[in-house]
């Protein structure tokens, strides 16, 4: 695929079996509502995802704040985790956004039909008004066999030094760039990490072994009233984006690797 990533329609998905996809993410931030720090208040929340999201966990956060003075403690906040039975689908909830991450995804009309209903609940029982911010992230990880063979996989433009007769030196090189797209904005890494690292600790566990990772966030600021398919539709569009960023990055070889059929 050799087109602008940025901007036309995205080219339709091609399955991987077995895709190296190891986390997907959607979040919407909103205005801060303080009682959703109350078990009473978050309790129908619970109810109306309960039976596809049965475990519910609470988490105690300390935030900080930037201030002239340096760094001070803004206090603890609650965090409510809830997760299948198989800890592969989450869904988070503080007093300022709503999160759907899954390490087990399966298809995009699967992804976004979860987040339609865990939106939906949100609207019926929280009821904020507004939205802040709005992101999807996926975050893709080439590791084993298919490392060795990277050349081949992802376009020279992204690659870098490896695979070139410098790739013995490489001890990690990693890529960090930020696109604007419309009104909203792609912040995109890439790059070869070393045994136990990680381009972000607190939602992409860290490889046992060297890895290639393209970790792709695109989001957009701004208050907009809260319309769940709106929010919905404007979540699939960034998705879309994506993959139309990853088909440019890998090669024809990469999705055969990977079960695929370009």
């Amino acid at each position: 695929m050799n087109h602008d990533p940025f901007v036309g329609p995205a080219p339709a998905e091609v399955p991987l079996p077995k895709a190296p996809l190891v986390r997907v993410i959607a979040q919407v931030r909103f205005p801060l509502i303080v009682a959703i720090e109350k078990r009473d208040f978050i309790a129908p929340f619970q109810e109306a995802i309960r039976k596809r999201y049965p475990v519910l966990r609470q988490e105690h956060t300390q935030n900080v704040l930037l201030t002239p003075n340096g760094i001070a403690p803004s206090g603890p906040h609650t965090a409510w985790r809830f997760a299948d039975l198989d800890d592969t689908w989450r869904v988070s909830l503080t007093s300022d956004f709503l999160a759907l991450d899954t390490g087990a995804y399966t298809s995009r009309a699967d992804f976004f039909e979860r987040l339609k209903d865990v939106l939906s609940a949100l609207n019926e029982h929280v009821q904020p008004s507004v939205i802040d911010r709005l992101g999807v992230r996926y975050v893709d990880r080439v590791i084993g066999p298919p490392l060795n063979n990277i050349r081949n996989l992802i376009r020279p433009e992204v690659r870098g030094m490896l695979g070139t007769d410098t790739e013995q030196y490489v001890q990690s090189a990693l890529t960090e760039s930020m696109f604007t797209v419309g009104n909203a904005q792609v912040l995109a890494r890439w790059g070869y990490l070393p045994k136990g690292a990680t381009t972000d600790p607190s939602a992409i566990v860290p490889a046992d072994e060297p890895s290639w990772i393209l970790d792709v966030d695109m989001s957009r600021m701004g208050q907009r009233a809260f319309v769940t398919e709106q929010i919905v539709s404007e979540a699939k569009q960034y998705a879309e984006r994506i993959y139309a960023i990853f088909r440019w990055v890998v090669t024809p070889e990469f999705l055969r690797t990977y079960g695929g059929e370009p």
